[in-house]
């Protein structure tokens, strides 16, 4: 390098440009809209209708609210002698700001209550006690998962009063949890920013293209000849982890061993032993793992082999920050998203994979849930899960 010459500055994250994301379409746009809203939230809701009616009522009424605040519709006028039909947090119009909204359903809402049993998405589960798990009752499963994600809290805040005012009759909340992205993520490696998690590392660097249509169909929607329900094509399965991570003590441990651990440098996001964060690790010339450590986290999650291609999937999470414990610890850590067409091709193949992985000893999943996600909506006359319950 000649004296004087710096080596370039890395490429800014795009700015999201302010816009209303469409709702219609084959399949929930919220899965992926890119770039990724900066805003992030989690809900998960009981159902408290008690017949197939009540809850074909309650699917009309959250998608004709969220048609109405994907496209930013303004709130109504009333007599101020009732109370106003918005919160007021984006005035008399709110305005574009990429809110997404993901409609989930979980495998208890295929109980008795409406005799949907036999159109149970063939691998929907209860989401079990995986390796290393905590699991709080408080912050795990649900009947119905939401997932809201905008520029700005307030709209996200704003999102979900109103799909709770419309619905707080048939849905209460069993937990929720916020938090916030910086970067793409899940678009194309060459134009992609991606975001670190509270690690410091960047996560995300391999994640499936959204907007290669093949790659989706191939590992996120369900396709007809998948033995699932009818219903169901165009759907997927979501996978939600929250998932803890011990930041002081990982603070405190060496970088080359946190770079082991991992599988990247921490600052380029590079493979070990390589400098371009979207280089492939080449785990064949590195049989023994002399440079990218066999149980590296990258190593065990995506071998990058033939067979393990089918286990791809989609990640598009978000970091939070809940304040501290009860021992004065951070509360900080992942809220793990991924979409996939398989669930045991999908997450629950890769999590076997990193069972007992050494990373365990900083992280603890405590809570989360599966849930198998609508397929979008295709006409203004349509609501999501129309066919599910008629």
């Amino acid at each position: 390098m000649l004296a004087g010459c710096s080596s370039p500055e890395p490429a800014a994250p795009p700015v999201p440009q302010p816009a209303f994301v469409p709702f219609e379409g084959p399949h929930q746009a919220g899965i992926t809209t890119l770039p990724i809203p900066e805003q992030g939230l989690v809900a998960s809701f009981n159902m408290h209708v008690q017949d197939r009616a009540g809850l074909r009522t309650t699917l009309q009424e959250l998608t004709e609210e969220i048609r109405g605040l994907m496209a930013g519709k303004p709130p109504e006028t009333r007599d101020p002698a009732y109370p106003p039909v918005d919160s007021g947090i984006l005035g008399d119009k709110p305005p574009p700001d990429n809110l997404s909204i993901v409609v989930g359903v979980g495998a208890s809402l295929f109980d008795d209550r409406f005799g949907l049993a036999d159109r149970k998405p063939r691998e929907l589960e209860t989401m079990p006690f995986l390796a290393n798990d905590r699991l709080d009752p408080k912050l795990s499963h649900g009947d119905i998962s939401i997932i809201l994600e905008a520029g700005h809290n307030d709209t996200v805040q704003f999102a979900l009063r109103q799909l709770m005012r419309r619905t707080r009759s048939e849905l209460t909340l069993r937990w929720m949890i916020d938090g916030y992205a910086r970067g793409i993520g899940a678009g194309q490696t060459s134009e992609a920013v991606t975001p670190r998690n509270l690690l410091g590392f960047k996560d995300g660097t391999a994640n499936l293209d959204v907007d290669d249509g093949a790659l989706m169909d191939q590992h996120v929607w369900v396709q007809p000849g998948d033995g699932e329900p009818e219903w169901a094509v165009g759907g997927s399965y979501q996978a939600v982890r929250i998932i803890r991570m011990f930041v002081e003590f990982w603070d405190r441990t060496r970088l080359a061993e946190q770079e082991a651990l991992i599988g990247r440098k921490k600052v380029s996001g590079a493979p070990l032993g390589m400098t371009d964060e979207f280089a492939d690790p080449d785990y064949v010339e590195d049989p023994d793992g002399k440079r990218i450590p066999l149980d590296a986290h990258i190593r065990l999650a995506n071998p990058r082999t033939t067979q393990t291609e089918q286990n791809l999937i989609l990640r598009r999470g978000f970091n939070y920050s809940r304040g501290f414990d009860g021992a004065g610890r951070l509360d900080q850590g992942l809220a793990f998203i991924a979409y996939q067409r398989s669930l045991q091709k999908g997450f629950l193949t890769v999590q076997s994979r990193l069972k007992g992985e050494p990373l365990e000893e900083y992280i603890m999943p405590v809570g989360g849930g599966f849930f198998f996600v609508l397929p979008g909506v295709t006409g203004s006359d349509r609501f999501l899960g129309d066919q599910l319950v008629d």
